[in-house]
């Protein structure tokens, strides 16, 4: 009997029933689509073996007039200037430098203590946050120099705020062998911070559901445990002490100490009775305080105990049974529901930088000063021309075409032409724009080009791109062009579409002149018109997607491939562990599973770049993960013949595999064949002729045939690559494929 040919359409395509979806593929990873056939992704490698600090969100490549190839890093803690391999912290400081009043205790007297504090006047430092301190030396509390800081500046991060005029930093071992409350003999120490560090979380840590929080987030000062021991793990009560004239927590109320969650049952004075080891609230059968089933204090394992002078920060301000609690742990984070993680937009003016954390300030940093300098607020960066620049603002960007420096989500202008801020109030729908060639002119006169626009519809502005022609500008609910038109207007609005959506500020990408975006259950592009584009693995992104860390969504565009890759959280992670592509050449989808937090495409430098696991990946040079194997799988759908009402004999396959491009000298990839006798049936161990030979089959470079004894009424294979070095393309397999005559 002759051959049948496999042939399967491209793509994946995951929303439709097994027989739907015959003759198509229905899974893969780290697979894509050329000329119609699967092939393995290329790998990568480490970009250089340097790593920086935070979860990096957003990549910028540009050249300098001297040639120098710039990559600026934007993590949530950092920003950074990449060159020839090293990072260099660019990151703003804020406020005024710290110069008197500074000095430095322990919490021992022993001489292995890392922890200091730095006692001094009100800081306003968060958690997190970075402080160098300078002009420290041998004689700050017996402290090794080596340890704070230098002529040059050491910096530190803060990991508790003992109180509003003292924090706690980590200085490594041998910190010092004297009496706490001993100062610097001579000189001025010098503390700087750096603008407070963003958010890496929008949400609490595994199993709790705080995004259902309602009420006050620290709702008050921080306070300290003072039981004159250690809070063990088996205690149900503490003492807590605090610069207040009292602590403020209350019954009911939820307590956070160091990474542990406690809910408080009682208050006597200072005395304070706590739930640990919470692991379930029912708000219509647990009243808050009462003692349940639920409220086990073995059901999982908490920290083993907490020392005196350990943060106790109230999280949650007096819980009610009406409040809906889905499970505790122990929280990895505490934020503000609702709250965005640190994202950042950036552009060059010319060879230097302009660069916003969203909803913060405008920075510039200028090249001609170095990389060893930080950048500074825009109204800081000259010495004149600067007027009601904007102070907060949600993106930037600089117009190529025209040049004016461009901010969205922006506050308004200032009091007078003379002001060198904005008003101070933030318009989410605001859009500010300097004066052509001139990034600090921002306040309209008759003889500049500086304006402002607003846009008519939605709630919140949330991303801008540029084409070549114009700039689209989403907010919520509504897609808009912005066009520079020349004077008197500068720049003209016009609403394109309504009721579109976006999943976050970095989901929109240009191609050209076409954008596509990620909404919030579909995807859309924009090619002089808005449309839905068909998305035939929709469900399968959308019904298995964190949405409380959707901020963190991320589109990159692989213009070797044709591809535009949106980067997501999979349901139950903090991070983003999935991708989705669209292939716009030949209009396929196909998904997997890869940790990405951000991603450029090749254009100044040879390879795309992404971030990830605090390094940067060069992708599509290797076949490999970074030096490891790859797991890379396609998987088709089920196949029969004729109306797949009788049961059909698989006796030979012809397998149809290239290892084109393969490093390994003996590449190869498995083969699976599984049958099944209908539609809503389990796949049935496939039994091969050769019982040396299992149901998974190695297919190698000079593999001509498989035998098999396979037998069902419908069919579907799989093959996957674990090795090293191997590269493969799939093309037609045949099989030998008779039916037996039974129904």
């Amino acid at each position: 009997m002759p051959y049948t040919s496999l042939k399967f359409r491209p793509g994946i395509i995951s929303d439709l029933t097994s027989y739907s979806n015959e003759g198509g593929y229905v899974d893969g990873d780290k697979v894509r689509f050329r000329n119609g056939f699967p092939e393995k992704f290329g790998g990568w490698v480490k970009h250089n073996a340097n790593t920086y600090q935070g979860s990096a969100r957003r990549l910028h490549n540009w050249v300098a007039l001297d040639g120098s190839d710039y990559l600026g890093v934007g993590t949530h803690l950092k920003y950074y200037i990449e060159e020839g391999g090293s990072f260099n912290d660019i990151t703003p400081k804020r406020g005024s430098d710290v110069t008197s009043g500074v000095t430095f205790t322990t919490n021992t007297t022993t001489n292995t203590e890392s922890q200091v504090i730095v006692n001094t006047n009100a800081h306003g430092a968060n958690l997190n946050d970075f402080v160098t301190i300078s002009n420290a030396d041998a004689a700050v509390g017996g402290i090794p120099a080596s340890a704070i800081g230098d002529s040059d500046g050491k910096e530190h991060q803060i990991i508790e705020i003992v109180s509003s005029n003292a924090f706690k930093i980590d200085v490594g071992t041998n910190a010092s062998s004297v009496a706490t409350g001993a100062a610097k003999s001579s000189g001025s120490v010098t503390l700087s911070f750096q603008i407070n560090t963003g958010l890496d979380a929008t949400v609490g840590g595994t199993g709790w559901g705080a995004g259902q929080w309602s009420g006050t987030t620290d709702g008050a000062a921080a306070t300290t445990i003072n039981e004159g021991g250690t809070f063990s793990n088996s205690d149900t009560t503490l003492t807590v002490t605090s610069s207040n004239p009292t602590h403020q927590i209350a019954t009911g109320d939820i307590i956070l100490i160091e990474k542990e969650l406690l809910f408080v049952t009682g208050v006597s004075s200072n005395n304070l009775t706590v739930v640990r080891g919470h692991t379930g609230l029912n708000a219509n059968t647990d009243p808050v305080g009462t003692s349940s089933s639920t409220q086990d204090t073995n059901s999982f394992s908490v920290a083993a105990s907490h020392a005196d002078g350990t943060l106790v920060r109230l999280v949650k301000g007096n819980a009610t049974a009406t409040d809906d609690f889905v499970g505790w742990s122990k929280a990895s984070s505490i934020t503000t529901p609702g709250a965005e993680i640190r994202t950042w937009s950036h552009d060059n003016f010319g060879e230097d930088l302009i660069l916003n954390p969203r909803d913060g300030a405008i920075y510039y940093w200028d090249k001609s000063n170095g990389l060893s300098n930080r950048a500074v607020e825009l109204k800081d960066a000259f010495v004149s021309g600067r007027t009601s620049i904007p102070q907060i603002a949600k993106q930037v960007l600089v117009s190529d075409q025209d040049r004016h420096v461009i901010a969205f989500g922006c506050e308004g202008l200032g009091a007078s032409s003379t002001a060198t801020e904005g008003s101070g109030t933030q318009d989410p729908l605001l859009i500010r724009f300097s004066s052509q060639e001139n990034p600090v002119d921002w306040f309209p006169t008759a003889t500049n080009t500086a304006g402002d626009l607003r846009l008519g519809g939605g709630s919140t502005f949330m991303q801008a791109v540029e084409t070549k022609q114009q700039l689209l500008v989403f907010t919520n609910k509504t897609l808009h062009s912005m066009k520079f038109i020349g004077p008197p207007f500068t720049f003209g609005l016009q609403e394109l579409s309504k009721n579109i959506t976006i999943m976050s500020p970095a989901s929109a990408v240009p191609v050209d002149d076409v954008v596509f975006w990620m909404g919030v259950d579909t995807f859309y592009l924009y090619a002089g018109g808005t449309q839905q584009l068909p998305c035939p693995v929709k469900d399968k992104v959308f019904l298995d997607f964190n949405f409380d860390e959707r901020d963190k969504v991320h589109v990159g565009v692989n213009s070797e491939f044709s591809e535009v890759i949106w980067f997501y959280p999979k349901a139950g992670s903090s991070t983003v562990n999935a991708y989705v592509v669209y292939n716009y050449e030949g209009k396929v989808w196909y998904y997997g599973t890869l940790t990405r937090d951000a991603w450029i495409d090749r254009g100044i430098r040879t390879y795309p770049i992404a971030a990830g696991s605090s390094y940067l990946y060069n992708h599509e040079l290797t076949n490999d993960d970074d030096g490891s194997p790859m797991t890379s799988f396609i998987e088709s759908g089920p196949m029969d013949m004729g109306d797949g009402d009788k049961f059909v004999s698989i006796k030979q396959m012809l397998p149809d595999v290239t290892f084109n491009g393969s490093d390994n000298p003996t590449p190869s990839v498995s083969f699976t064949l599984k049958a099944k006798n209908s539609a809503g049936g389990n796949f049935l161990q496939t039994e091969s002729k050769d019982t040396t030979r299992s149901t998974t089959t190695p297919i190698e470079q000079f593999t001509d045939k498989i035998d098999y004894r396979v037998r069902g009424r419908s069919f579907a294979i799989k093959v996957e690559s674990t090795g090293i070095g191997v590269k493969y393309k799939l093309g037609t397999p045949r099989v030998d494929m008779r039916p037996d005559g039974r129904r």
